[in-house]
Parts: C-alpha cells; structure tokens; sequence
C-alpha cells in the first residue's frame, strides 16, 4: 500500500454484541475515528503492539493514518497525542 493509498486487499467480517459495539463506538467517538472500521484498524494495531508484534515494521508512520496528510505533511489523526 502506498501513501495515500487507502485500498485494502482483504476483508475481515466479524459479529460484536451490543457491549462490544458500545465499547467500539465509544472508542471511536472519543478519538474522533472517521469510521468503525478506522477504530478496529487502529485498535487491532495497539492490540499487536501490546503483544510485541509490529505491524507496522519498514514503514514509516505516515503511511499508516486513517485520515489524509496535510499539506505540511503531518497526519490529521487527533488520538496520538499522548
């Protein structure tokens, strides 16, 4: 995937329960997600991380926001600070 490419190759479907959803959206919200499937992406990342696994190994971090750069070439993702 390049930068700017947000195209994904697979699809992933899965069923939540009501709490799951809540806790998701919750999640969503409170990070200004742009999506749910934005806030799975980014939660299944930090979940990897947690375990020791990076995911995001030879890439560099731009490549991997759920929102546009701008033009001063930092991402619009408002979660990461801290």
């Amino acid at each position: 995937m390049t930068n700017g490419d947000l195209t994904r190759g697979e699809r992933l479907q899965i069923m939540l329960s009501p709490e799951e959803l809540e806790a998701l959206d919750n999640f969503r919200f409170k990070h200004r997600m742009p999506s749910r499937a934005a806030a799975v992406r980014d939660l299944l990342r930090m979940g990897l991380a947690a375990v020791g696994i990076d995911a995001e190994a030879g890439r560099k971090s731009g490549s991997f926001g759920v929102l546009d750069q701008g033009g001063d070439g930092k991402a619009g993702d408002s979660h990461s600070n801290g």
